[in-house]
């Protein structure tokens, strides 16, 4: 299995959970919640690789310097 299907199989695991958590009330917002919560630690984690050079993280990230400063702002990573 590669690392993307991991990546697919922890968000279907923690969706099954989310779920079963709400008891039957009604979901909202879920694609903006989740996004959320793993853009966070994706952005950690290639700041960390990096050594928190933007122009290399955005790199790695497929986006440009000034999407990645916003979304690092956004998460009061910077």
């Amino acid at each position: 299995m590669n690392k993307k299907n991991d990546i697919a199989v922890c968000v279907t695991h923690a969706l099954d959970r989310y779920f079963a958590d709400l008891d039957g009330e009604t979901p909202a917002d879920i694609y903006d919640m989740v996004i959320r919560q793993v853009e966070r630690p994706l952005l950690e984690s290639i700041m960390a690789r990096v050594g928190g050079n933007q122009t290399s993280a955005a790199t790695m990230l497929g986006i440009t310097r000034n999407t990645l400063r916003r979304k690092l702002l956004d998460h009061g990573l910077l």
